[in-house]
Protein backbone atom coordinates (compact mmCIF):
# COMPACT_ATOMS: atom_id res chain seq x y z
CA UNK A 1 0.00 0.00 0.00
CA UNK A 2 1.30 3.45 -0.86
CA UNK A 3 1.25 6.00 1.94
CA UNK A 4 0.58 9.43 0.52
CA UNK A 5 -0.54 12.77 1.79
CA UNK A 6 -2.90 14.99 -0.20
CA UNK A 7 -1.56 15.61 -3.68
CA UNK A 8 -2.79 17.82 -6.49
CA UNK A 9 -2.96 15.04 -9.08
CA UNK A 10 -3.06 11.27 -9.10
CA UNK A 11 -2.13 8.89 -11.89
CA UNK A 12 -3.42 5.36 -11.48
CA UNK A 13 -1.11 2.55 -12.57
CA UNK A 14 -1.92 0.49 -15.63
CA UNK A 15 -2.47 -2.49 -13.33
CA UNK A 16 -5.05 -0.55 -11.33
CA UNK A 17 -6.78 0.67 -14.50
CA UNK A 18 -6.93 -2.97 -15.65
CA UNK A 19 -8.67 -3.85 -12.38
CA UNK A 20 -11.11 -1.00 -12.96
CA UNK A 21 -11.80 -2.27 -16.48
CA UNK A 22 -12.51 -5.76 -15.17
CA UNK A 23 -14.84 -4.39 -12.49
CA UNK A 24 -16.74 -2.23 -14.99
CA UNK A 25 -17.13 -5.26 -17.30
CA UNK A 26 -19.33 -6.90 -14.64
CA UNK A 27 -22.09 -4.35 -15.21
CA UNK A 28 -24.41 -3.71 -18.16
CA UNK A 29 -23.26 -1.26 -20.80
CA UNK A 30 -23.99 2.31 -19.80
CA UNK A 31 -24.06 1.40 -16.11
CA UNK A 32 -20.39 1.93 -15.27
CA UNK A 33 -21.32 4.05 -12.23
CA UNK A 34 -22.41 0.76 -10.64
CA UNK A 35 -18.70 -0.06 -10.35
CA UNK A 36 -18.04 2.91 -8.07
CA UNK A 37 -17.97 1.07 -4.73
CA UNK A 38 -15.56 -1.70 -5.78
CA UNK A 39 -13.35 0.81 -7.59
CA UNK A 40 -13.16 2.99 -4.47
CA UNK A 41 -12.17 -0.10 -2.48
CA UNK A 42 -9.36 -0.76 -4.97
CA UNK A 43 -8.12 2.83 -4.77
CA UNK A 44 -8.17 2.76 -0.97
CA UNK A 45 -6.30 -0.55 -0.96
CA UNK A 46 -3.49 1.06 -2.97
CA UNK A 47 -3.31 4.48 -1.28
CA UNK A 48 -4.69 3.74 2.20
CA UNK A 49 -7.34 6.45 1.91
CA UNK A 50 -9.34 8.44 -0.65
CA UNK A 51 -7.85 11.85 -1.37
CA UNK A 52 -9.84 14.44 -3.30
CA UNK A 53 -7.42 14.01 -6.20
CA UNK A 54 -7.97 10.24 -6.23
CA UNK A 55 -11.75 10.64 -6.09
CA UNK A 56 -11.59 13.16 -8.95
CA UNK A 57 -9.59 10.66 -11.00
CA UNK A 58 -12.18 7.94 -10.30
CA UNK A 59 -14.92 10.32 -11.47
CA UNK A 60 -12.94 11.00 -14.63
CA UNK A 61 -12.47 7.27 -15.26
CA UNK A 62 -16.19 6.53 -14.78
CA UNK A 63 -17.23 9.65 -16.69
CA UNK A 64 -19.32 10.95 -13.79
CA UNK A 65 -19.24 14.15 -11.78
CA UNK A 66 -16.79 14.32 -8.84
CA UNK A 67 -19.69 15.11 -6.48
CA UNK A 68 -21.15 11.68 -7.30
CA UNK A 69 -17.97 10.06 -6.00
CA UNK A 70 -17.81 12.34 -2.93
CA UNK A 71 -21.42 11.50 -2.04
CA UNK A 72 -20.61 7.80 -1.92
CA UNK A 73 -17.24 8.13 -0.20
CA UNK A 74 -18.64 10.35 2.54
CA UNK A 75 -21.69 8.16 3.12
CA UNK A 76 -19.94 4.83 3.76
CA UNK A 77 -17.77 4.61 6.86
CA UNK A 78 -15.45 2.03 5.33
CA UNK A 79 -13.87 4.75 3.21
CA UNK A 80 -11.20 6.93 4.79
CA UNK A 81 -11.09 10.57 3.73
CA UNK A 82 -7.78 11.30 5.41
CA UNK A 83 -4.62 9.24 5.97
CA UNK A 84 -4.94 6.42 8.49
CA UNK A 85 -2.49 4.18 10.28
CA UNK A 86 -1.36 0.97 8.66
CA UNK A 87 -3.63 -0.75 11.19
CA UNK A 88 -7.00 0.85 11.91
CA UNK A 89 -8.48 -0.53 15.12
CA UNK A 90 -12.26 -0.22 14.78
CA UNK A 91 -14.04 -0.68 18.09
CA UNK A 92 -17.76 -1.41 18.20
CA UNK A 93 -19.40 1.36 20.21
CA UNK A 94 -23.04 0.37 20.12
CA UNK A 95 -25.10 -0.31 23.24
CA UNK A 96 -24.26 -3.94 23.96
CA UNK A 97 -20.52 -3.39 23.59
CA UNK A 98 -20.63 -0.21 25.66
CA UNK A 99 -22.46 -2.04 28.43
CA UNK A 100 -19.45 -4.33 28.83
CA UNK A 101 -16.68 -1.75 28.48
CA UNK A 102 -16.16 -0.71 24.85
CA UNK A 103 -15.79 2.95 25.80
CA UNK A 104 -13.18 2.04 28.40
CA UNK A 105 -11.34 -0.03 25.77
CA UNK A 106 -11.39 2.92 23.38
CA UNK A 107 -10.01 5.20 26.09
CA UNK A 108 -7.35 2.60 26.86
CA UNK A 109 -6.34 2.29 23.20
CA UNK A 110 -6.02 6.08 22.97
CA UNK A 111 -3.81 6.18 26.06
CA UNK A 112 -1.76 3.20 24.92
CA UNK A 113 -1.15 4.65 21.45
CA UNK A 114 -0.84 8.26 22.61
CA UNK A 115 -3.34 9.56 20.05
CA UNK A 116 -6.95 10.65 19.96
CA UNK A 117 -9.64 8.85 17.99
CA UNK A 118 -9.01 9.39 14.27
CA UNK A 119 -5.37 10.45 14.69
CA UNK A 120 -2.37 8.45 13.44
CA UNK A 121 0.54 7.41 15.65
CA UNK A 122 3.89 9.06 14.92
CA UNK A 123 5.25 5.81 13.45
CA UNK A 124 2.28 5.61 11.06
CA UNK A 125 1.28 2.17 12.32
CA UNK A 126 -1.96 2.81 14.18
CA UNK A 127 -5.17 4.76 14.29
CA UNK A 128 -8.44 3.84 15.94
CA UNK A 129 -12.07 4.80 15.79
CA UNK A 130 -15.46 3.78 17.04
CA UNK A 131 -17.78 2.10 14.56
CA UNK A 132 -21.32 0.87 14.49
CA UNK A 133 -22.39 -2.68 15.29
CA UNK A 134 -19.94 -5.42 14.36
CA UNK A 135 -22.58 -8.11 15.00
CA UNK A 136 -20.64 -9.88 17.74
CA UNK A 137 -22.64 -8.80 20.80
CA UNK A 138 -22.11 -12.13 22.55
CA UNK A 139 -18.35 -11.58 22.51
CA UNK A 140 -18.28 -7.89 23.41
CA UNK A 141 -16.36 -5.71 23.56
CA UNK A 142 -15.01 -6.33 20.05
CA UNK A 143 -12.87 -4.65 17.45
CA UNK A 144 -11.93 -5.34 13.87
CA UNK A 145 -8.83 -4.50 11.87
CA UNK A 146 -9.08 -4.00 8.13
CA UNK A 147 -8.60 -4.48 5.33
CA UNK A 148 -8.92 -8.21 6.11
CA UNK A 149 -11.36 -7.34 8.90
CA UNK A 150 -9.99 -9.71 11.47
CA UNK A 151 -12.12 -9.68 14.64
CA UNK A 152 -10.85 -9.59 18.22
CA UNK A 153 -13.39 -10.39 20.91
CA UNK A 154 -13.81 -10.19 24.70
CA UNK A 155 -11.31 -7.35 24.82
CA UNK A 156 -9.44 -6.43 27.98
CA UNK A 157 -6.57 -4.00 28.46
CA UNK A 158 -4.23 -7.01 28.52
CA UNK A 159 -5.56 -8.44 25.25
CA UNK A 160 -5.30 -4.99 23.64
CA UNK A 161 -1.65 -4.76 24.79
CA UNK A 162 -0.94 -8.16 23.24
CA UNK A 163 -2.72 -7.26 20.01
CA UNK A 164 -0.77 -4.02 19.62
CA UNK A 165 2.53 -5.76 20.31
CA UNK A 166 1.74 -8.49 17.78
CA UNK A 167 0.91 -5.89 15.13
CA UNK A 168 4.10 -3.93 15.88
CA UNK A 169 6.13 -7.11 15.38
CA UNK A 170 4.55 -8.05 12.03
Amino acid sequence: MLRVEEVQSVEFSSALISKFDEIVSRYPEGRSKSALLPILHEVQAVYGWLSSAAMDKVAEYLNIQPIEVYEVATFYTMFFLKPQGKYVLEVCRTGPCCLVGAEKIMDYIGQKLGVKEGEVTADGLFSYRGVECLAACGYAPVLQIGPEYTFYENLTPESVDQLIENLKNK
